[in-house]
Formats: structure tokens, C-alpha cells, sequence
């Protein structure tokens, strides 16, 4: 796989997002009330590179839970690729390419196994927490390869109300290639890209409390 070609100008990435937020409210009225002004260039500009990133149709369940099942076919096949003595870091670079939207804008991304450096906010930080091998991230023992044969979300909920943003919480449940399985916390946040495809633009995900501290 190519490197991952991330949008240098930080300036498309956050007009994007703020725009995304607001429902692209700044361009879509572009005259005030009793105003003959033409809206400025710079919002012209921005609506445009809006438009290049993202799609304008809404974000539905359905939608949400097949992107959750790809994520989760996409971790299974990782690992499997890893125990055939395949190129799974590259397997893992596309997941992370498909499923996540660095390209986009920021990321947060917290994920579960990891202490010392909790957020991964770029590609190649993401790649570490997947399969290892980043000495920047000397944590990291590589969370797909571990690796896991079947994963199972269950959604207490999925909120896509605003239309261009949607997010589920919920437990989601890893079973390794024992059959032990782990039950784990995490909230999605989704957007659809200019090709349609939904992107995680934030995943945190953590164990759930134990308060016997074992």
C-alpha cells in the first residue's frame, strides 16, 4: 500500500470539521436577512473544500452498524493475516486508511491498551497501537495480532440526530483464538465521506470498571 496521503493544509481540515459541525450553516445561508452581500470569497472557498471531503447525505443506523461490522471483520482479518506469516502491518495500514479519517481531520482516538500515550492522533500512532513494532510506542504489543477470531458490538445506542455526524456506544466483545472472550466500552463517532463511506473521526474504548482493582 502507498503511504497514506494525509490533506497537508490545516486549514481545509479544520473549515471542514467546524463546518461539518455547524450542518454547513455558514455557507448555506450566505446573504443576511435584508443584505445584498455576496457571500466573501473565503466562505466560497471553504464550502468547496467542504464539499470536496465530505458527502451531503445524512448518516443512518444501518449504515453505522455495517460500518461497525466491517470494523470488526477488518480487526479478525489482521490477526488471521499475522498467523499466516502475511504482511499484516500493511493489512492494518488499509484498515486504518478504510475505516478511520485522518485524511479528513483530526482523529481522537483513545484506545483501550494503552497508558502511556492514551491518544493516538496520527496514522502511524494508530498503526503502532494495531500491531506493535513503533519503538515511539514501546507500549504497544500490537492489539489486532493478538489476534481475535470474532467481534461482536452491542449497541446501547446510536445517535445520528444531527445528520452528518453519528455515534454509538456500547459494549463491543473480542473472542481470541482460546474462545476467552473480553467485554469492552467504547463510543464511535462517524461521518460520511465524499465517496459515501462512513470514517471514525473519534473511538475511545476502555474495560469496564472493576472495583476490586484486579
Amino acid at each position: 500500500m502507498n503511504k497514506l496521503n494525509v490533506i497537508s493544509s490545516k486549514t481545509i481540515a479544520t473549515t471542514a470539521v467546524i463546518l461539518l459541525a455547524s450542518g454547513c450553516s455558514a455557507v448555506a445561508n450566505p446573504q443576511k436577512a435584508g443584505s445584498t452581500t455576496s457571500a466573501s470569497p473565503s466562505l466560497t472557498a471553504q464550502a468547496l473544500d467542504n464539499s470536496l471531503l465530505y458527502s451531503n447525505s445524512c448518516i443512518t443506523e444501518r449504515e453505522v452498524i455495517a460500518a461497525q461490522k466491517m470494523w470488526g471483520d477488518g480487526i479478525v482479518e489482521i490477526g488471521s493475516v499475522y498467523s499466516n506469516n502475511g504482511d499484516y502491518s500493511n493489512e492494518a495500514a488499509d484498515f486504518i486508511q478504510d475505516m478511520y479519517g485522518y485524511d479528513l481531520s483530526s482523529v481522537l482516538f483513545k484506545p483501550t491498551l494503552a497508558a502511556n500515550d492514551q491518544f493516538r492522533s496520527s496514522f502511524d500512532a494508530a498503526l503502532s497501537y494495531f500491531v506493535g513494532g513503533n519503538d515511539a510506542y514501546a507500549e504497544d504489543k500490537g492489539f489486532a495480532i493478538k489476534p481475535y477470531t470474532n467481534v461482536k458490538f452491542d449497541n446501547v445506542g446510536i445517535i445520528n440526530n444531527s445528520c452528518r455526524m453519528a455515534v454509538a456506544m456500547g459494549n463491543y466483545y473480542f473472542t481470541d483464538t482460546k474462545g476467552d472472550e473480553t467485554k469492552v466500552e467504547y463510543t464511535f463517532a462517524y461521518v460520511k465521506d465524499s465517496d459515501n463511506k462512513l470514517r471514525i473521526v473519534a473511538h475511545q474504548s476502555s474495560l469496564p470498571y472493576n472495583p476490586s482493582g484486579s
